[in-house]
C-alpha cells in the first residue's frame, strides 16, 4: 500500500462554502458521501467528467502537497506536529474569494497577502522532514508537464514545484477545461458560488487529508485550528 498525506487549508466542514464546493464536486471528503443531482443547470455526469481530479483530491488549497511519509516517521507524529504548529500561529484573513480561470482550471482565488505567503512557506519547511524522497518516476512525470529551472529546483528540494515565490493560493473547482466548456461552466460556477463569495474567507485551520492508496480519493481526516491558547 502506498499511502500519502497532504496538509491543506479547507474551510469548516459545516460552512456554506464547504457544502457548496462538495456538492459541486460530487463528493464530501469529510465523510466520504457521494453527492448527486443537477448543479446550476449542469448535468451531474457531465460535471463529474469535468472535475475528476478535483473530485479525487477534494476541495482545498494546497499548503504541503501530498507526500508519502519518510522512513522513521508516523501519522501520529505528524498529527502531533500539526497540533503544536497550529497552536503557534493565528488565523489569517484572506478577504473575499473570487472565481477565476487559472490556466484553464476554474478556482477560487484571493488577493496577494504577504502574511499568507510567509505562512505557506513556513508550512512547507516545517513539515518537509515528514516527506519521503520523490521517486524518479514521479519526478520525471512532473518535469514532463513543463517546469521552469526554478520550479525544478523547488521540486527537487521540497517535492513540489509551486512553493515559496511560486506559491499561489487557489481552491480548484474543475479540471482543465476545453475552450468550448469554459464559458458555460464558468457561468454555472458563478451562479452556484455567488451566494458564498460575499463571505470573507479566513485561514483558520490546517486540514490533514489522506490518500489510502495510489489513485484513491483523498479523505479529510483531521483539522487543526490555528490560534495560541489564552
Amino acid at each position: 500500500m502506498t499511502e500519502r498525506f497532504a496538509i491543506y487549508f479547507a474551510p469548516s466542514a459545516s460552512s456554506n462554502l464547504w457544502e457548496r464546493a462538495a456538492t459541486w464536486l460530487g463528493r464530501d471528503p469529510s465523510n466520504g458521501e457521494l453527492l448527486s443531482g443537477t448543479v446550476a443547470g449542469i448535468d451531474r455526469d457531465r460535471l463529474l467528467n469535468l472535475t475528476q481530479s478535483a473530485n479525487r483530491y477534494g476541495f482545498h488549497a494546497t499548503l504541503k502537497a501530498p507526500m508519502a511519509l519518510a522512513e522513521g516517521t508516523s501519522e501520529a507524529e505528524l498529527r502531533e506536529a500539526l497540533t503544536q504548529f497550529s497552536g503557534q500561529h493565528e488565523p489569517i484573513d484572506l478577504g473575499k474569494p473570487r472565481l477565476a480561470s487559472l490556466g484553464g482550471f476554474l478556482a477560487l482565488l484571493v488577493d496577494d497577502n504577504e502574511r499568507l505567503q510567509d505562512f505557506a512557506a513556513h508550512v512547507v519547511e516545517q513539515f518537509d522532514p515528514f516527506r519521503a524522497p520523490m521517486s524518479m518516476k514521479d519526478r520525471e512525470a512532473r518535469i514532463g508537464k513543463g517546469l521552469s529551472e526554478r520550479q525544478i529546483e523547488l521540486l527537487d528540494g521540497y517535492g513540489y514545484p509551486y512553493v515559496f515565490e511560486e506559491f499561489r493560493f487557489h481552491m480548484t473547482l474543475t479540471d482543465k477545461l476545453a475552450d468550448e466548456d469554459l464559458a458555460e461552466i464558468t457561468q454555472a460556477a458563478q451562479t452556484w458560488f455567488t451566494p458564498v463569495l460575499e463571505e470573507p474567507l479566513v485561514l483558520d485551520r490546517l486540514s490533514l487529508f489522506h490518500e489510502a492508496d495510489t489513485g484513491k480519493p483523498f479523505r479529510r481526516i483531521a483539522d487543526f485550528k490555528l490560534g495560541r491558547a489564552s
